[in-house]
C-alpha cells in the first residue's frame, strides 16, 4: 500500500513493506551534472536526483546510493536500487526508517538548495 505524503508543489510516494521492514521511493536520475542534489518531487512523486557522476559501469548507480544515505543519515548498507539498475528511472529501498522521518530529511536537503 502506497502512502503520499502531501507537499505544497507535488508530494514523495512512499511504498510501505512490511512493518519494520522497508520502504521505497521511486527516484528519476538526471547524471554528469554540475552537483548531487535532489532538486524536486515530481507531479507522481518521483524524486528528481542530479549526480556527477556518468552512468557508465554502475558509476551513477553507487553515486547514488551515496548520496542518498548521506541525505538521509543512514549507512550506505541501509538503500538497495531494487528496479531500474539501468534506466534512468529507479526504485530505492530504504531499510529501517520511517516514511515521515525519509520524508523530513529530504525535504530539508531541497530546502537548503
Amino acid at each position: 500500500m502506497g502512502r503520499y505524503i502531501m507537499k505544497p508543489k507535488a508530494m514523495i510516494r512512499f511504498h510501505d513493506g512490511q512493518q519494520g521492514a522497508a520502504v521505497t521511493v521511486t527516484v528519476r536520475v538526471v547524471p554528469r551534472s554540475h552537483r548531487n542534489q535532489i532538486v524536486d518531487v515530481m507531479s507522481d512523486g518521483t524524486l528528481k536526483v542530479r549526480l556527477t557522476k556518468p552512468p557508465i559501469e554502475d558509476q551513477a548507480n553507487q553515486e547514488l546510493i551515496k548520496f542518498l544515505a548521506k541525505v538521509l543519515d543512514v549507512a550506505p548498507s541501509q538503500l538497495e536500487i531494487v528496479a531500474g539498475h539501468t534506466g534512468r528511472n529507479k526504485l530505492i529501498s530504504i531499510l529501517s526508517l520511517e516514511p515521515g522521518v525519509a520524508e523530513q530529511r529530504i525535504l530539508e536537503h531541497i530546502a537548503q538548495g
